[in-house]
C-alpha cells in the first residue's frame, strides 16, 4: 500500500493494544502514535522485554543500579504520557554478555496471554538493534497476532505503511517524554555529540521529508501480518 495517515484506518473502538518493547525508551519513540490511540480510549499496555543496563555509562550511575534507574525512568515518562503503573509490565528477560536479552518466547506468550492485544506495536526487525530483532523473533513464534512495526535510528530496511503525521507544537511534548530517559540522554550527548531526544525526532523530519508530508516530523510503522481493519 502507499504510504497513509494513521488516522485513514477504521480502527476499531476501545482496541487492545500491546507496546512490546525490547527496551525502556522504545514506547516512547513512537510517543506521538501513542497519544493518538490512548485519546481514542484504546488500552494500552506496555511490556519492556529487557533492561538494557549495558546502555547506561558508568558515570550516571553505579554499574548495580542501571537497570532499576531505566525501569524507572520509564515508569516516570509513562506517568508524564498518562498511563496508570498497572500499565506497564517488566519482564526482566536474561541477558547475555553483550547485555542483549536471550530469546523466551514463554515469557512473550505468558504477556500476551494477560494483555489479551488486538494489535501489537514493536521496534522493525531489520535493525542492527539484537535486542529489536530478538524481540520479533520471540513475538512471531508465538504469535499471529497483527503488528506495527514501527522505525527508528538503528532501522536498516522499511516499508512505509502508516505514518503519524505531526507538528511542532507535538514534537516540543514529545521531546518532553523523551527527556524522561536521562541516562540515554547523557549517553547519545557524550557519545554521539546530540541529544537522544534530538536523535529520535531527526528520524521523525527525515521520515516527514522522505514521504513528502506536509507536516515537519512523522512517526512511520509498516503493517506486518494481516491487520482486518478496513483503510478509509
Amino acid at each position: 500500500m502507499s504510504p497513509r495517515p494513521i488516522t485513514d484506518f477504521h480502527w476499531p473502538s476501545r482496541q487492545r493494544i500491546l507496546v512490546l518493547a525490547p527496551h525502556p525508551d522504545d514506547f516512547d519513540a513512537v510517543g506521538v502514535t501513542m497519544r493518538f490511540f490512548h485519546q481514542r480510549g484504546d488500552t494500552l499496555r506496555v511490556a519492556i522485554v529487557s533492561g538494557s543496563a549495558s546502555g547506561v555509562l558508568n558515570s550516571f550511575c553505579a554499574p548495580a543500579e542501571k537497570a532499576a534507574v531505566r525501569e524507572q525512568e520509564q515508569r516516570d515518562s509513562l506517568r508524564f504520557f498518562g498511563l496508570p503503573d498497572d500499565a506497564l509490565t517488566f519482564l526482566r528477560l536474561p541477558e547475555d554478555a553483550n547485555g542483549d536479552p536471550i530469546e523466551d518466547a514463554d515469557a512473550i506468550q505468558r504477556e500476551l496471554d494477560v494483555a489479551q492485544p488486538n494489535l501489537v506495536v514493536l521496534p522493525h526487525y531489520h535493525d542492527t538493534n539484537v535486542g529489536h530483532r530478538r524481540a520479533y523473533a520471540m513475538f512471531r513464534k508465538c504469535s499471529v497476532l497483527p503488528a506495527l512495526l514501527f522505525r527508528d535510528p538503528k532501522t536498516t530496511e522499511f516499508r512505509c505503511d502508516l505514518f503519524t503525521p505531526f507538528d511542532e507544537a507535538a514534537a516540543q511534548w514529545k521531546r518532553k517524554l523523551l527527556l524522561h530517559h536521562r541516562s540515554q540522554e547523557q549517553r547519545n550527548r557524550q557519545q554521539r555529540r546530540r541529544g537522544f531526544d534530538d536523535r529520535i525526532l531527526d528520524v521523525n523530519r527525515q521520515i516527514a521529508a522522505e514521504i513528502g508530508c506536509p507536516s515537519p516530523y512523522a512517526e512511520a510503522f509498516q503493517v506486518d501480518g494481516h491487520v482486518p481493519f478496513p483503510v478509509g
